[in-house]
C-alpha cells in the first residue's frame, strides 16, 4: 500500500514539475516572439492603409471613434498629399455577423467619398466560399459585384437578394452581407465625424465673426 501511494505522489510531483516547465517556456516564447508579432501586425496595417487609398504623401495622427451602430471603436487613418490636402481616409472596420462571427477589414474612403480600395485583415470564413470576400467585391471584370468607385450615399450597397445592387458571393450571402455591413458602418462614422467637425468650424468660424 505504502509502495502505491508513494508511485502515486512521485506521479503527481512529476506532473507538477512539467506543467511548470512547460507554463515557463511558453511564457518566455510569447515574451520572445511578441515584439515580433506586432511588427508584423504593424507592417501588414501600413500595407493595408497603402492598397486601399489613391496615392499620398503622408499620414495624419490617427483617430478611434465609435460607431452608431456598434459597441466596437472603429480606427481612422488620414492620408494628405504634399500640399497636405487630404486624399482620402482609411478606416480599420468590422462586422460580427460573419458566417464564422467576427471579420475585420481595411476599408478606404476617397476625399469625394467614394470607396478607393479594402483589404480583409481577419476573418473565419469557410475557404472557397466566404472567403472569396478578399477579391470578390473588387472584381473590376464584374460590375455588378465590384464595389470599388462607389458612393455608399448614391449606391445601394446591399445585396441584390436584399433590394440592392450588390451580387454576393455564391453560397456565402450571410458573408457578403456582414461584409458590406463592415463597409457602410466605415463610410457613415466617418460621413458623422466629417459633419461633426465641419459644424463644429463653421460654429467656430461664425463665433469669431460676430466678436469682430
Amino acid at each position: 500500500m505504502a509502495q502505491k501511494e508513494s508511485s502515486f505522489l512521485n506521479m503527481v510531483v512529476t506532473l507538477t514539475i512539467v506543467a511548470l516547465v512547460a507554463a515557463t517556456v511558453l511564457g518566455f516564447v510569447h515574451d520572445l516572439t511578441k515584439a515580433d508579432i506586432e511588427l508584423a501586425k504593424k507592417v501588414a496595417q501600413e500595407k493595408a492603409i497603402k492598397s486601399v487609398l489613391p496615392p499620398f504623401d503622408s499620414l495624419g495622427e490617427s483617430w478611434k471613434t465609435l460607431p452608431a451602430d456598434g459597441a466596437d471603436s472603429l480606427e481612422f487613418f488620414p492620408a494628405f498629399d504634399a500640399e497636405q490636402k487630404l486624399v482620402g481616409v482609411a478606416v480599420k472596420t468590422y462586422t460580427k455577423n460573419g458566417f464564422s462571427g467576427l471579420i475585420t477589414l481595411m476599408a478606404g474612403i476617397s476625399a469625394d467619398g467614394n470607396i478607393s480600395g479594402y483589404e480583409v485583415l481577419e476573418h473565419k470564413e469557410t475557404p472557397g466560399l466566404g472567403s472569396k470576400m478578399d477579391v470578390w467585391f473588387k472584381d473590376e471584370s464584374k460590375p455588378s459585384q465590384n464595389i470599388i468607385g462607389k458612393n455608399p450615399v448614391t449606391s445601394n450597397l446591399e445585396v441584390t437578394k436584399d433590394g440592392g445592387e450588390v451580387d454576393a458571393i455564391t453560397a456565402s450571402t450571410i458573408t457578403s452581407r456582414a461584409f458590406l455591413e463592415a463597409i457602410k458602418r466605415a463610410y457613415n462614422t466617418y460621413k458623422e465625424a466629417a459633419d461633426q467637425q465641419e459644424a463644429t468650424a463653421k460654429a467656430d468660424s461664425n463665433k469669431k465673426g460676430g466678436q469682430s
